[in-house]
């Protein structure tokens, strides 16, 4: 589970709070312990030599212990000071080890973003925002993993990735909160040898007849052709199945049937006249770019800065 720097320091407050003895106290006994001088502890702390010392006694006052022996030379722990300086190094080192870490993943100059896409997300959209956001915070390691849209939900569900940036549509629970970032078309396309296809509107059901290229039945393109198909009173029955979107073209461009692919991936084929854009007479519905989140994990600020830069960086 994420959890975000603000949420980590009201916890850390929160302990302290519980304490019998001030934390200030034992901060200050801390530097006096680990310098052994009482003015250099002080001008560390910006506090002034008074001031620390009279701390030390109100700690000592509050454990009962007289933790420091006092002479010209400085001060020396007892052996009572010693044992509580055992343990108390050891928390102040953890909050000011957690402080320093907190600071950079404020600043930006460390942190992890777990991201969940579709291929053709990361195709047609994400590259460019990864690119972007590398450049402004190359401190931040990215880690990203490709799977189906239902597949990206069942990911973020269970923790393994911090947003998913997937297409519509999809099944998405109400702990999810999906925010819709580029809207996009998919087209019907085919190659050289069904000319006949070329140049006059088909309608879907004359499409049945010819050998059919989709993408495998659990993704979510192949369910919304599935529901597009049987709202016109069609039937989808494809000849071909394919893992992902990138092969259609490839597949349609040697002739093996009619693909349906977002008109982004067909653009480079269509302009060579290898494969060309058959005019449905139904319209395709439009579909989007969407990232997802869990709002029952908070994101991290990494998180948070790249999921403002999406709709910034494609929504104009």
């Amino acid at each position: 589970m994420t959890v975000s720097a603000a949420e980590i320091c009201a916890m850390i407050e929160a302990e302290v709070t519980k304490m019998s003895v001030n934390f200030d106290h034992y901060k200050i006994f801390y530097y006096v312990a680990k310098y052994q001088n009482i003015t250099f502890a002080a001008d560390l702390l910006f506090l002034s030599q008074p001031t620390v010392s009279r701390c030390i006694q109100n700690l000592e006052a509050e454990t009962g212990c007289r933790l420091f022996d006092r002479s010209k030379k400085g001060v020396s722990l007892t052996p009572e000071g010693r044992i509580l300086y055992q343990y108390v190094s050891r928390a102040c080192d953890q909050l000011f080890a957690a402080e320093k870490e907190l600071e950079s993943y404020r600043s930006m100059s460390e942190g992890n973003i777990r991201i969940g896409s579709s291929e053709m997300t990361m195709h047609n959209f994400l590259l460019p925002c990864l690119e972007r956001f590398h450049s402004e915070y190359p401190g931040v390691k990215l880690q990203i993993s490709t799977y189906t849209t239902p597949r990206a939900l069942e990911a973020l569900k269970e923790g393994m990735i911090d947003f998913a940036v997937i297409t519509s549509p999809m099944s998405a629970e109400s702990r999810f909160t999906v925010q819709n970032l580029s809207c996009f078309q998919d087209i019907a396309v085919a190659g050289t040898q069904f000319k006949e296809l070329e140049g006059r509107p088909v309608s879907l059901q004359e499409l049945t007849g010819y050998p059919m290229i989709c993408l495998e039945s659990f993704t979510s393109t192949r369910q919304f052709l599935n529901h597009f198909f049987s709202t016109c009173g069609c039937l989808l029955s494809p000849d071909v199945e394919l893992a992902t979107t990138d092969l259609v073209v490839p597949v349609v461009k040697r002739n093996l049937g009619i693909g349906f692919v977002p008109e982004g991936f067909a653009a480079e084929e269509l302009a060579r006249g290898n494969i060309f854009k058959i005019d449905l007479r139904e319209q395709i519905p439009s579909r989007y770019i969407c990232a997802v989140t869990d709002h029952t994990r908070p994101q991290s600020e990494a998180g948070r800065r790249f999921l403002d830069m999406l709709p910034a960086s494609q929504m104009h």
